[in-house]
């Protein structure tokens, strides 16, 4: 009898616990292969010169699926890595190994379904399913209480609607074992030189500890839902791994409910807000296809230009526009890579309002730096300060200097 050879596309779900499409691996084959591919497209430059990748997320990356691929082979299995187009490395590993199918968790951006498609395709005149999982959001596609066409544009509607009438489901836990074929070639995880970065920067990644990986994703989750935690971090300090996949938004809801943190109401509707928020995001894109990657975004208004002023754009980017809390917080930005959400819509407002109406110049730059960078939520984020947002209300109306004022009083 045939053995059931099942590969597993690991993409942004790098991890054990919470992870459908393993478990369901697991469940119905006979032999596991897990795979991930860094794909030279998330690793260029785009339109406006900035990288797709900066190289601290490449870091962030990298490190995320060295945790993995360490963790698996502890389990007697392994994670094949490669540098390459998954839609020319996937074929030629199913004829290698026999594979009966491909499982993955789909994605909703525009670059993210494209290469899923090209996937697709190469294994279909292979002959062989690539299957579809849904499992990057809080709440589940397949238990929302409208279809996806009918999703309200207002965020606070679609909060109230989903909240009343749907539930969170139970997070699925690790598996302790991985069935594997006992031969699996051995694969390098590719180097920042390798990935297209200089060799200054890769001195600088080996000099840091990334804290990456699931095991410290669930560290700072557990440090933040302390009862005694204070620092202005709150839900950025773990933004980055559930961005990554490293920390599944399921696992962070029910510790959340099970953590002191419920009986403090405030930070607790603040961290349950911004998980909405990502939700909100990433159906919105499956509702209004690619709707946050253009200048006009949800509104009527075609009339909105596409201003250079290049020199204005540099000097916001390098930190130069002699506004101190500004120039302040993208120094931090580029510094760290992560930033609290006051501290974003401050620095988006002002180059919206003072420096370029095409503020997908600006949501690529935080494309570039950003940790936590996720296409749905990153561009969701810039539309609704732009104004062009598809919840009219969220849209923004307020000053930048507004910000400033406000920003030492959020937490998130």
């Amino acid at each position: 009898m045939n053995k059931k050879v099942v590969l597993v596309w690991f993409r942004n779900d790098l991890r054990l616990h919470d992870n459908e499409v393993l478990v369901d691996a697991i469940n119905k084959s006979d032999l596991i292969i897990p795979v991930y591919c860094f794909d030279p497209r998330y690793f260029g430059k785009n339109e406006h010169t900035l990288y797709h990748t900066g190289f601290k997320r490449a870091s962030f990356l990298r490190a995320t699926v060295e945790e993995l691929k360490t963790r698996l082979q502890t389990m007697g299995s392994d994670l094949m890595t490669f540098f390459g187009y998954p839609e020319e490395i996937l074929p030629k590993l199913c004829a290698k190994y026999e594979v009966t199918e491909v499982y993955h968790h789909r994605e909703v951006a525009r670059r993210e379904t494209k290469i899923s498609e090209q996937v697709e395709a190469a294994l279909w005149e292979a002959k062989i399913n690539l299957r579809h999982f849904i499992g990057h959001t809080l709440y589940h596609k397949e238990d929302l209480p409208f279809p996806i066409k009918d999703i309200p544009e207002r965020f606070n509607m679609f909060r109230k609607k989903i909240e009343r009438e749907s539930t969170v489901r139970l997070f699925l836990e690790a598996p302790t074992s991985i069935p594997t074929p006992q031969h699996l070639e051995d694969t390098t995880i590719p180097s920042l030189l390798d990935l297209g970065y200089t060799e200054e920067e890769c001195s600088w990644a080996e000099s840091q500890d990334f804290c990456a990986g699931e095991n410290q994703a669930i560290k700072q989750l557990n440090s933040v839902l302390t009862p005694d935690y204070a620092e202005l971090p709150n839900y950025t300090l773990i933004s980055p791994y559930i961005a990554i996949g490293s920390l599944s938004p399921l696992y962070v809801y029910h510790q959340m409910q099970n953590s002191t943190l419920a009986t403090n109401k405030r930070r607790y509707d603040r961290m349950l807000t911004m998980l909405l928020w990502r939700d909100y995001f990433r159906f919105m894109l499956k509702k209004h296809p690619n709707v946050f990657f253009k200048m006009s975004g949800f509104s009527k208004n075609t009339d909105l230009e596409e201003n250079g002023r290049e020199e204005k754009v540099k000097k916001w980017m390098n930190a130069l526009t002699g506004e101190p809390e500004v120039d302040q917080v993208i120094n931090k930005l580029k510094d760290t890579g992560n930033i609290t959400y006051a501290e974003r819509k401050l620095i988006a407002a002002y180059f919206i309002q003072e420096i370029s109406e095409n503020w997908l110049i600006g949501a690529a730059f935080f494309e570039q730096h950003l940790l936590d960078f996720a296409p749905a939520t990153t561009y969701g984020f810039w539309s609704h300060i732009a104004g062009v947002g598809t919840s009219q209300k969220e849209n923004n109306t307020l000053a930048w200097k507004d910000y400033v004022k406000k920003m030492l009083t959020h937490k998130t």
